[in-house]
């Protein structure tokens, strides 16, 4: 049986590791002296599975023959089916014979090496355990001027595992693993037949392909720089990221430790005042906008989800709070979007100026025809009524700035039927149903940006949707 496949079958942590020698042809139980420490560990936490993969390696002494290892992972919520034992030193001279849970001991394993070196070899067990989570929380500072911002990004790892992990190498796993294929396949089922295979299979051909994509790292050495300040290491795994902490962190049980990810210190800042009833209410909102890219200074990878607090320099040695709201996963390229709420300085209101209505149909009584209504006073000869119309609405949308600055509005309006958006503003459809348009107000500026809404009634309706048309001002 090679170690791999033990491997699967087996589970533990390292908590207690205890070496015993065959001793005048027979096998005694002798304790080292000196049980061995991790000598480096590892740590890959997935959040979506509760799940984290610990990797570790342990320099022990081995004899010619069979040497018995002892492994307990008492009072920790590890998985107890999950262990695998490696040689990383030699590893043709070991072969691991079999391995025992005693019944006594519930918390216990004991395997069996067989050796063809005398001396010290270094292990590494890994295995699975659950309790441990991370976070992620953003600072952005604005300057006084509101033109660019620093951006610090920072990473809590909470540990409620049970055991205490000293200068560990920290892996996150950002996004979801879609795993559902993946061990259909492994089970060599279709995904709708899934549910046939036992819970117990299905939860050891998860962690057999979640150990796959996370182990493929080593822990390596001890950090010789653990003093540096840390950034993360992104390594693009399709629809997954892993971000590697640089150095090693020691997070005892109980405990959280907050680590920064990031840095910016001149990301490039917009301002934009939006109304999209939808997202905020029928209101003007403030937004701070920046993106995450490479021009933005951010990297080249996504954002996980985490809360931003947004604060502003006010010129007078300290900083101002604007607001905490939390984001979605950030991909490459996307822009942060952090809404600040209504600027007393900026008004805004939608007022209606003007409503009639036209282009009127007759249903003719007693038949499927349909008659247009000529404008002004006409004597009909065929009795009917009205079956379809227009109905005209002119708006005139007022903004009034009273800062300092010029300021960006973007509007976003929806309109339920057949309409027609007409406006001298460059407006676009945004969907089907949504009208958006924008415009620059200056300071002290008081525009009105209006716009006229045609909406068809009646037979004169013939699909749910928006036209947008240019209206050109006169004189033009």
């Amino acid at each position: 049986m090679d170690n791999r496949s033990l491997g699967r079958r087996l589970g533990a942590a390292a908590l207690v590791l205890v070496l015993f020698f065959p001793r005048s042809g027979r096998s005694e139980n002798i304790d080292l002296s000196t049980v061995p420490d991790r000598d480096t560990v590892q740590l890959t936490i997935y959040n979506s599975e509760d799940l984290t993969l610990v990797r570790e390696t342990r320099k022990v002494s081995f004899a010619v023959g069979i040497n018995p290892l002892q492994f307990s992972w008492a009072g920790t919520r590890i998985d107890p089916t999950s262990v695998e034992l490696r040689f990383l030193s030699h590893p043709e001279k070991f072969s691991v014979l079999d391995a025992t849970f005693p019944h006594d001991k519930p918390q216990m394993l004991y395997w069996n090496v067989s050796s063809d070196w005398e001396g010290e070899a270094t292990v590494e067990i890994s295995y699975f355990t659950s309790g441990i989570s991370w976070s992620a929380d953003y600072v952005a500072i604005a300057d006084r001027d509101e033109t660019q911002l620093g951006f610090e990004g920072f990473v809590r790892v909470t540990n409620r595992s049970g055991e205490d992990y000293d200068d560990a190498q920290v892996r996150l796993v950002v996004g979801t693993i879609n795993l559902v294929e993946k061990i259909a396949q492994l089970a060599g089922v279709p995904v709708e037949q899934l549910s046939e295979v036992s819970k117990d299979r299905r939860e050891e051909l998860k962690k057999a392909d979640l150990r796959f994509r996370f182990g493929n790292r080593v822990a390596g050495e001890k950090s010789a720089a653990a003093n540096k300040p840390k950034e993360i290491i992104k390594e693009g795994l399709s629809e997954y990221f892993i971000y590697t902490i640089e150095g090693t962190e020691t997070i005892p049980d109980g405990w959280s430790k907050r680590m920064r990810s990031f840095q910016g210190q001149t990301v490039p800042l917009r301002i934009q005042y939006r109304y999209r009833a939808a997202q905020y209410g029928d209101r003007l909102v403030r937004m701070f906008l920046w993106t995450n890219d490479e021009v933005s200074r951010l990297g080249t990878t996504p954002l996980p989800d985490g809360m931003v607090r947004v604060f502003r320099d006010n010129g007078r040695d300290g900083l101002s709070f604007l607001a905490a709201q939390p984001i979605k996963y950030v991909p490459i390229g996307d822009k942060i979007e952090i809404n600040l709420g209504g600027d007393p300085e900026v008004i805004f209101e939608l007022v209606k100026r003007r409503s009639w209505r036209d282009n009127l149909w007759l249903k003719i009584t007693g038949t499927d025809k349909f008659r247009r209504i000529p404008e002004g006073p006409v004597q009909l000869n065929e009795r009917g009524q009205i079956a379809g119309w227009d109905d005209h609405n002119l708006f005139a949308q007022r903004v009034r700035n009273y800062t300092s600055k010029p300021i960006d509005v973007e509007i976003r309006r929806s309109f339920g039927g057949h309409a027609v958006f007409r406006s001298e503003l460059p407006a676009r459809n945004h969907d089907y149903q949504t009208v958006e348009f924008s415009a620059t107000v200056k300071p002290g500026e008081k525009p009105e940006l209006k716009y006229e809404l045609v909406t068809h009634q009646g037979h004169n309706a013939k699909q749910a949707s928006v036209t947008v048309e240019k209206v050109t001002p006169p004189g033009d």
